[in-house]
């Protein structure tokens, strides 16, 4: 079956670096586009990134742009968000998702904590 795992949350200073990755099994990772998606407390989940099967083309969120970088590796199955320059207000529990065969899956996802 579909599998979605987030990795690499956590709690880190104003300014500071992550890198999430999102390991994904049970669907041909390399024809799809994926995404990730954040919750913060409080606040609907919203699109933060999303690449396309071959990895050339991306979209950000204007609050993301030239701070966060999606990438994939077809070869691992494997997406990644490198996120830069954290604000408190990047502080929530972020997601990988996949659509295919009409359905929306989603990883359990990771926490990230930006706070000083």
């Amino acid at each position: 079956q579909v599998q979605l795992v987030e990795s690499g949350g956590g709690l880190v200073h104003p300014g500071g670096s992550l890198r999430l990755s999102c390991a994904a099994s049970g669907f041909t990772f390399r024809t799809y586009t994926m995404s990730w998606y954040r919750q913060a407390p409080g606040k609907e989940r919203e699109l933060v990134a999303s690449i396309i099967r071959t990895g050339f083309s991306t979209n950000y969120a204007d609050s993301v742009k030239g701070r966060f970088t999606i990438s994939r590796d077809n070869a691992k199955n494997v997406m990644y968000l490198q996120m830069n320059s954290l604000e408190p207000e990047d502080t929530a529990v972020y997601y990988c998702k996949v659509s295919l065969w009409g359905m929306d899956y989603w990883g359990k996802g990771t926490l990230v904590t930006v706070s000083s």
